[in-house]
């Protein structure tokens, strides 16, 4: 991709969830613009999931882990292609049917996004993208429940998908 840092057009989303316009992506991180994006738990067939800890470089919460790959929308991308894509772009992922988990909201003084969630199964290998992934290794549910009691993860990811990481803290420990 040729474009500058900051210069990708983002598909903006009112509070009803809809799209209502674009804007840069540096102007969405500079106004914290109401977007779009999306989110991809990876696990693999024996129910192990994907962790990556993000590089330094990211223009939003650099450095901090994360349970899903994903990013935000472009404008006039739909939902699962973007979630297609970012899986690509960032873990090398491809080929896998994503399974929808939702939509969700999230906002704080840093970013506000309606989210797309999904969940795919992928036992081959991961690829990560340098510039994004700075770390990853497959963990076991109740290694990802105790590294997120102990370690700084993605606020959204967390929040947004509370309800998955309640089934896994209810079903029996690996």
């Amino acid at each position: 991709m040729d474009e500058t840092p900051g210069s990708e057009v983002v598909a903006l989303y009112d509070d009803a969830g809809r799209p209502c316009g674009t804007a840069s992506r540096a102007r969405v991180r500079a106004e914290n613009l109401r977007h779009a994006a999306t989110a991809v738990v990876v696990r693999n067939g024996a129910g192990d999931v994907y962790v990556h800890r993000r590089t330094e470089s990211k223009d939003l919460y650099p450095g901090r882990y994360d349970f899903c790959a994903g990013g935000v929308l472009r404008a006039g991308e739909d939902p699962l292609e973007s979630a297609r894509r970012e899986l690509a772009e960032e873990l090398g992922v491809t080929g896998v049917d994503l399974v929808p988990l939702g939509a969700a909201d999230y906002a704080d003084s840093r970013t506000r996004m309606r989210e797309f969630l999904y969940e795919c199964t992928y036992d081959g290998p991961v690829t990560w993208q340098p510039e994004e992934v700075a770390w990853g290794a497959w963990v076991s549910p109740a290694r990802l429940l105790a590294m997120i009691d102990e370690l700084p993860f993605m606020p959204d990811s967390v929040a947004n998908l509370a309800g998955w990481l309640d089934d896994l803290r209810a079903s029996p420990p690996r």
